[in-house]
């Protein structure tokens, strides 16, 4: 291997762009010198353009021109350091001959490892074979060793000793009619998943075909995210200042300024609280048991952000609602919405759901980005300790924060993504023990990773200090994923999303893990355990 070809992706949204460009030319040129200090020349496949102030691909069909520039069977390098649309560059790579590798910058100050991971497990899904790296320094030994690997070899290969399989033999014989009882229920009685609009966000990865789903019981209302604008249309200012004031009265703050372009205003929370009712109206009009807004390209222009709207509907506790003829809607209940209209993530939700409402559990759960994560030392004396840091751009319960609706404040979005602002529902992980998943799909069929973790709490400095390094406007969690380090997880992980949901305590949660574990296998979907012991 003498040259390769460095490909990238960008955002829709140019302003998100222009601010990422920084980072990701950085990004570039210690890769750039990394490959030239192996011998090994990378060639941009397309110029920066001066005009628009970056180099990032930022449309399919500027993608797929770059490509056919390409020779058919040379290395490709794809590099991101930002959210990226992999629409933009999957055609291109799927029909790429040459070894391809992914690679991302450990750091959160853009969502570039959250971007890398949506492209990996869109390849996954395309069935397109990838070697994917990630560093922070770009010197250390184990990003050495994987590039020195990949230009021998044309691969690279990754611990994946922390998966296994599930053996649904091995599990108490209570669990295994319980999990067949909750399919049986499911495949009977179906449910429906209320997709407003797909594709978010170029995320392939998140679209799941009927054919996987229906025999599941699971089947898709399609509907359009223009409808939720004109049902918004029809909810009152009283209507929708009442869920304002329920907010107010459970003690969120909402820290509202003056200036519509950087501030958080009044008048954006009341749109937010009509996007509420609104959405339960619609899911209610089709008989939905979990929806997905995809707010992004398209409502970002027409209404403000989605965000508060998602972490209240994920919560049984929140605002009670009604319909055009008097009832609360879902009374008592969560909604199960799932983010960015990842059909993946709405899968793992409803199940989630059934499952630990048979459990009398909470079910609130939600999805979060794999942003970033550090090593931390409880003490001088301690070994570091690697610690995820999770987020989402504020379409977590309040349930999951320390302090739940009181210690829950709602920011302005920020405006390089949401330019008509809204605010997000913002905390701090409370501690407790999560079991998490993420449903996808591999070879034709669906699969599941699940495992155990804790949501750990840290001094309130080093929250602040974690914080600013990401998304500031967002929640965050501190995460504990047993079983694995944070390179076999990056290696194995097939998607830029997470799902979690607490449970009461460690045992309780492992007994709920094999449930949902054998639920999924009773429904036809692959699971993997993932650092979890083997079931004795």
């Amino acid at each position: 291997m003498k040259t390769a070809y460095l490909i990238t992706s960008g955002d829709l949204r140019e302003e998100a762009n222009r601010l990422c460009w920084p980072a990701q030319r950085e990004l570039e040129e210690r890769l750039t010198a990394c490959f030239a200090h192996s011998g090994v020349l990378l060639v941009r496949a397309a110029e920066v353009d001066p005009i628009r102030g970056h180099g990032f691909v930022a449309g399919q069909r500027e993608g797929m021109n770059v490509f056919r520039h390409i020779p058919k069977e040379a290395p490709v390098v794809f590099a991101t350091a930002a959210w990226q649309y992999s629409h933009h560059v999957l055609p291109g790579l799927r029909s790429h001959a040459g070894p391809i590798l992914t690679v991302a910058n450990w750091s959160g100050q853009w969502p570039g490892l959250v971007g890398l991971l949506n492209l990996n497990g869109s390849l996954v899904k395309a069935s397109v074979k990838f070697s994917t790296l990630w560093s922070e320094s770009f010197d250390d030994d184990f990003f050495l060793r994987g590039i020195d690997q990949w230009i021998r070899e044309g691969r690279i290969q990754h611990d994946l000793s922390h998966v296994r399989g599930f053996d649904p033999h091995a599990i108490p014989a209570a669990t295994a009619v319980a999990a067949q009882a909750l399919a049986s229920d499911l495949q009977d009685r179906k449910a429906i998943l209320g997709i407003f609009d797909e594709g978010c966000m170029g995320m392939y990865n998140a679209i799941l075909d009927d054919e996987l789903l229906n025999p599941m019981g699971i089947y898709k209302e399609r509907m359009s995210q223009s409808a939720l604008v004109a049902e918004m249309r029809t909810v009152t200012d009283a209507e929708a200042q009442a869920v304002r004031s329920w907010l107010d009265s459970e003690g969120v703050t909402f820290n509202i300024g003056v200036d519509s372009k950087v501030d958080l205003l009044d008048s954006q929370v009341i749109d937010q609280c009509r996007m509420y009712i609104a959405a339960l109206r619609i899911a209610d009009d089709f008989g939905c048991d979990a929806i997905g807004i995809q707010y992004q390209q398209g409502l970002k222009d027409m209404t403000p952000a989605s965000d508060l709207v998602e972490g209240l509907l994920n919560n049984p506790d929140r605002p009670p609602a009604y319909s055009r003829d008097g009832r609360v809607l879902y009374e008592g209940k969560a909604l199960p919405h799932f983010n960015e209209v990842d059909e993946c993530a709405g899968v793992d939700a409803l199940i989630t759901n059934r499952v630990w409402t048979y459990l009398g559990w909470d079910p609130s759960t939600t999805l979060h980005d794999v942003r970033w994560g550090e090593a931390y030392s409880w003490s001088p004396e301690s070994e570091p300790e690697f610690l995820w840091l999770l987020q989402i751009s504020g379409a977590a319960p309040a349930s999951h924060f320390v302090g739940g609706y009181r210690g829950a404040t709602s920011d302005r979005q920020p405006a390089m993504y949401f330019p008509l602002g809204g605010g997000s529902l913002k905390g701090v992980g409370r501690p407790g023990e999560i079991v998490w998943s993420r449903v996808f799909q591999e070879e034709g069929t669906l699969h599941v990773d699940i495992g155990l973790g804790s949501v750990v709490e840290l001094p309130p400095e080093e929250t602040e200090r974690r914080w600013r390094q990401v998304t500031y406007e967002w929640p965050i969690v501190h995460a504990r994923l047993r079983g694995m380090t944070r390179d076999s997880f990056m290696a194995r992980h097939r998607a830029n999303h997470l799902s979690i949901v607490y449970a009461p305590n460690a045992e309780d949660g492992r007994q709920a893990l094999l449930l949902k574990a054998a639920v999924f296998n009773a429904l036809g979907v692959k699971v993997h355990l993932c650092g979890v012991p083997a079931v004795s």
